[in-house]
């Protein structure tokens, strides 16, 4: 196999490496993070956005089943808890199936408001179901951007924390993704893009690319990708936060 390590090649598009080998995995990222069961603690007293930052740096969530726990899961976790202390788990009714991810919504809805209600922000809550997941947005306010934070590291570890307190709720692992301010859906339609360029790179070339580091929910954007054409295959190599995709010919 060839690798574009050598001068006069064509610069690669923005956003990829060339490659000089690969070592891991794709199949981490095509099967999205499931949550640990467990509550998450976010006090009022607390400077939320900053600590979500803290949380994504450095976590203390036992996963209920640490064989089951998936590496490629967002940056961050929180403590066991829910946003009032004193308020005990609702007992609610075993439900599966759709019923079940609309539950999740809920549950996340509820959450998200106490949170939203926290910092002062104004935003409305949007619940759909997509495939074999909830789906939770926070829409309508002017500056998100807080909640999100650089390259999507706080929005990992707020969504990682609506996920605890939902299993809390449901007693189930959840895939439930969150977005703010349509960041993911946008980054998702940006990856797309990127990803097909560099796949007919890799076609036209026969040389391997590698993008820049990326975390599991845009990894898994740019596998599907690669997994959806023909003449191209896909791996992972390196370990977070620098674990990225290698697109590669299919010989």
């Amino acid at each position: 196999m060839s690798e574009t390590t050598t001068e006069g090649n064509p610069a690669p598009a923005e956003g990829t490496e060339e490659a000089d080998g690969t070592d891991g995995t794709a199949e981490a990222e095509r099967s999205e993070e499931t949550a640990p069961a467990g509550g998450a603690a976010l006090r009022p007293d607390s400077d939320v956005p900053t600590g979500l930052d803290a949380a994504a740096r450095s976590a203390d969530v036992e996963a209920a089943d640490p064989e089951a726990a998936d590496v490629e899961a967002a940056d961050g976790d929180g403590q066991a808890g829910s946003i009032d202390d004193d308020q005990a788990p609702i007992d609610r009714a075993p439900v599966s199936g759709e019923a079940l991810l609309v539950q999740e919504g809920e549950i996340a809805g509820d959450y998200l408001e106490q949170l939203l209600d926290i910092l002062d922000y104004d935003g409305d809550i949007d619940l759909d179901v997509e495939g074999s997941r909830a789906v939770v947005a926070i829409v309508g306010a002017n500056d998100l951007d807080p909640l999100v934070g650089s390259r999507g590291v706080t929005l990992d570890a707020l969504q990682e924390l609506t996920r605890l307190t939902v299993a809390q709720q449901t007693g189930v692992r959840t895939r439930l993704m969150l977005d703010v301010g349509g960041y993911r859906a946008g980054r998702r339609t940006e990856l797309s893009e990127l990803a097909a360029a560099s796949v007919t790179r890799v076609i036209d070339s026969g040389q391997t690319v590698r993008m820049s580091p990326m975390n599991a929910f845009e990894r898994k954007i740019v596998h599907d990708v690669v997994t959806a054409t023909d003449g191209v295959r896909s791996e992972s190599e390196g370990e977070d936060p620098d674990r990225r995709v290698v697109i590669l010919p299919d010989r």
